[in-house]
Formats: structure tokens, C-alpha cells, sequence
């Protein structure tokens, strides 16, 4: 098969892989209908994270269940599912928490198990999927079209702006702000909007990203950043600040302005990939009682709740993908929104 590969930075190519074959009964093979290029994934063609030569890349895809191993007991071959961005048992401890990313057995795409046997990619054509009963999430059929962009961002993007939102507390009567308008930033204003806050400020410069804040429900834009930007709050809102300021980007510069834009006693709910991030304000958030709540979004756990409205048409995260490309142009798909010429890219095999 063709999967995408990553050998440095701006290095990154489509080549033959062997085959994914099931390795453990939990298993199961998925042919890829749909994949995308994440925003995190260009930390690595950035070459801000190192990698492997030659090393798999990618962990959004929806696809067709192709095979599944004798313990797969949810699953059969012919459905159609979401996988989200990590695998997990949905069994252990963390599981049942609600915590699927610190699941005891799981892991992410794009390396080795905990055996040490290679996990695909999700920029493939099929995938092994380990522990797929714990992992996969069976749509009742095969989504529309024009429904395939929505399905999709239940992989990453809108499950993790939702748990931004979540757990900074994004509800009636509240102003929340969104720092980052990437496709996270974007699906965490309309995850505020959904769980009814009453005022959305999402901070953008770009009038593309601005127009989808938008049609999620964003109330304001703000284009200044840093401390312009939480000054420009302060203004906006004739206030102290946000009840609630979602930090999507995962920086330390949107990581001070998100606290400095959180009024006295206010949450942050952080959810960017942390990448240069050497320290925390720790005297503003003590002096202003800031709570500083989030981390790597356990995706899994929102799947269902997301995909009902997605699939009744109530949200339309998928306006997010402003660009398809073939998986063969996905050196192009790279190019595009490293350069901020996309949004996000979607990658059809």
C-alpha cells in the first residue's frame, strides 16, 4: 500500500509499505476513506520535533472496517468508522475515567505498540487498528458526502476543541475567548457556542479563519495579539477579562496571552500541543486566581455525543477543511498549511 512518511523537515513523501496484516485478535484493519494533515503534524515538518527518517506520520482517518481479529466482538467488516487520534482498551482504569489517552494499553498512530509492532499512520491507504473495540466508533452508515469533511473532525479537531471548552467551562452565562485560529481554535468556538455560552471573542487575523469563527458563532473577532490583544479584551467586554479563554495554539506567546486575557477567578482550558512552552506566569495566575485546566484531549470519550449532531446536520465542523487533495499530493497538502494558504487539509486515497 501507500503511506505517508516523514524524513526531516519539508521532507515528507508518499511511498510503498507493506501491507497492514492483523497481529492480535483486537485488531482490526481499516481501509482509509478519508485522512487530513493536523496542525501538530507541522511541528514535525517544521522539524521543531525530530523524527525518524523514514517514520509513518498521521492520526486522523475515517475509514471501512476491512478485517477484524477473532476477539473483535463490536466491529465486522463493512463498517464504516471514526478513529480517534489515539487507540485505547476502553476498559482500564483511565478508560473508564474518561481519560482514553492514558490508557494503560493504548497508544497513537504512526509507531510501535506497546509489543513494539508498528502501528500504521492514518495518512495510508489501511491501518491496523489495535484494540479496535475499545478504539473504533461504528457510524450507523456510511456518512453523505457532503457530511465526510463533519465526520472527520470528530478524529481530533472538534473533539478537542469541545474538551477546551469543557474543561474551561464554556456554558450559559458565560464569555468565553478563543486564542487560535487554526482548526481547533475554530472547533473550540463552535463547541462554546454549542454548550450555549452566551458571548464568543475568538482572536484572528485572517479573514478566511475570521469568516468560519463566524458561521460557528463567534460574536467578535479581535485581530491584536499578546497583550494588545487581552487589552483589546478588556475593552471589548468592559470588563476585567473572560470567564473562559481557550488556548489552542500551544505556544508561550497564546499561552501568556490566554492567561492574561482570563479575568480574576476566570479558567483557561488549554488544549495546543505544547511546543516552546518554558514557563508558566505561575505570579499572574496565582495573583489573579486563574485556574489553568485542559491537556491532551481524550477524543474517544466525546465521539458519540459529537457525531449525533453532526449527523442530524445541528454543526458543520467541517467547513474547517478548506482544501482536498489526493493522498498523493500530500507533500502539497504539507506545503499549504505550513504556508497558512490552508486552513486544513483533507487527503482522499
Amino acid at each position: 500500500m501507500r503511506a505517508t512518511t516523514i524524513y526531516g523537515p519539508q521532507d515528507v513523501r508518499l511511498e510503498e509499505v507493506p501491507d497492514p496484516q492483523l497481529i492480535r485478535p483486537t485488531d482490526a484493519v481499516v481501509k482509509v476513506v478519508a485522512a487530513c494533515v493536523c496542525g501538530s503534524d507541522l511541528w514535525r515538518y517544521r522539524g521543531v520535533v525530530p523524527v525518524k527518517p523514514g517514520s509513518r506520520i498521521g492520526h486522523e482517518f475515517v475509514g471501512v472496517v476491512q478485517e477484524v481479529g477473532d476477539e473483535v466482538r463490536t466491529l465486522t467488516p463493512g463498517d464504516f468508522v471514526v478513529a480517534p487520534f489515539s487507540y485505547s482498551c476502553g476498559v482500564c482504569v483511565n478508560c473508564r475515567n474518561g481519560i482514553q489517552t492514558s490508557c494503560v494499553r493504548g497508544g497513537f498512530w504512526a509507531g510501535p505498540d506497546r509489543d513494539g509492532d508498528l502501528v500504521d499512520g492514518g495518512q495510508g491507504e489501511y491501518v491496523r487498528a489495535p484494540l479496535a473495540d475499545g478504539t473504533l466508533v461504528k457510524v450507523p452508515e456510511a456518512p453523505a458526502e457532503d457530511l465526510l469533511a463533519s465526520v472527520l473532525t470528530l478524529t481530533d479537531v472538534l473533539g478537542t476543541g469541545h474538551h477546551a471548552a469543557v474543561r474551561g467551562g464554556a456554558g450559559p452565562g458565560r464569555v468565553v475567548a478563543v486564542v487560535g485560529d487554526g482548526a481547533v481554535g475554530l472547533c473550540a468556538t463552535l463547541a462554546a457556542k454549542r454548550l450555549g455560552a452566551d458571548r464568543v471573542i475568538t482572536f484572528s487575523r485572517h479573514p478566511d479563519r475570521q469568516a468560519v469563527a463566524r458561521s460557528f458563532g463567534a460574536d467578535e473577532i479581535i485581530a491584536e495579539r499578546g497583550e494588545e490583544g487581552a487589552a483589546a479584551l478588556r475593552d471589548l467586554t468592559s470588563g476585567p477579562g473572560a470567564d473562559v479563554v481557550i488556548e489552542a495554539v500551544g505556544n508561550q506567546a497564546s499561552m501568556e496571552q490566554a492567561i492574561a486575557s482570563a479575568r480574576p477567578g476566570g479558567n483557561v482550558g488549554y488544549v495546543g500541543v505544547p511546543n516552546g512552552v518554558s514557563q508558566l506566569p505561575i505570579k499572574a495566575l496565582f495573583n489573579g486566581n486563574v485556574n489553568l485546566l485542559g491537556g491532551v484531549a481524550p477524543v474517544r470519550a466525546y465521539i458519540e455525543e459529537l457525531l449525533a449532531d453532526v449527523l442530524a446536520r445541528r454543526i458543520a465542523p467541517g467547513r474547517v477543511f478548506d482544501r482536498t487533495v489526493p493522498l498523493a499530493d500530500v507533500a502539497d497538502a504539507y506545503a499549504a498549511m505550513d504556508r497558512r494558504e490552508a486552513i486544513k487539509v483533507m487527503l482522499r486515497p
